[in-house]
């Protein structure tokens, strides 16, 4: 495991420290966590979970009725 410096102003430090407060990790779980969250190369599991959930998994979009003529130059 790897150490990392950075640098935030008090105001924002004091924010990352509240929010990982009210999730009750460390600082260092919480941005760990951000980090993953912003690098990831899936899908999320909120839309992994949609999958099949679609009548025949397949995505029908709404008919708009015939295209208007086209202008002619």
């Amino acid at each position: 495991m790897s150490n990392i410096t950075i640098y935030l102003d008090d105001a924002l430090e004091q924010r990352l420290r509240q929010a990982a407060a009210h999730e009750g990790v460390s600082v260092s779980k919480l941005v760990s966590k951000l980090v993953l969250e912003r690098t990831a190369v899936t899908w999320p599991d909120e839309v992994l979970g949609l999958a099949g959930s679609w009548k025949n998994d397949q995505l029908t979009l709404p008919t708009h009725g015939p295209d208007s003529p086209r202008e002619t130059w």
